[in-house]
């Protein structure tokens, strides 16, 4: 890790517990290059009935057009489910950090094989979150993950 990392996690974090207040699925990301931030999003499934409103495709729909990605690293509360990591790699974005993979295991071998840079914190307030929702209202979070 690089010492922006913590706190560029804690802003994808924050934006985590704003889509668990709002009644969301508590997943947040930041899309940052060189150390400041592009853009920040959340999980926005249930508050936008949007089935692709990820938490990294939010931050990366409010990133809008960028000339490139291949400079840019994804911070994410939770791993990221296939779709997201799809969009990692059409992207090029070269590094991703993630919060945690505790509570759910993504694509972080997949994204390795691919070349992409992923680190994983084990971050306890991500770790928690995540925890909480999932006993609260396990039938939205199995619809997030589509079982």
């Amino acid at each position: 890790m690089i010492p922006e990392d913590t706190r560029l996690l804690h802003i994808a974090y924050e934006e985590a517990l704003a889509g668990y207040n709002e009644g969301g699925c508590p997943i947040g990301s930041v899309l940052a290059r060189g150390g400041e931030v592009i853009a920040r999003g959340r999980n926005q499934r249930v508050q936008k009935g949007d089935p692709i409103a990820h938490g990294e495709m939010d931050a990366l729909r409010n990133a809008g057009r960028q000339k490139t990605y291949r400079d840019t690293t994804l911070y994410t509360s939770l791993s990221p489910c296939m779709m997201c990591s799809g969009t990692i790699l059409q992207f090029g974005i070269p590094r991703v950090v993630i919060g945690e993979n505790t509570n759910f295991g993504g694509n972080e071998t997949f994204l390795r094989s691919k070349g992409v840079e992923v680190i994983i914190v084990n971050d306890p307030d991500c770790i928690d979150l995540m925890k909480r929702f999932i006993t609260e209202k396990p039938e939205l979070w199995a619809e997030d993950i589509a079982e």
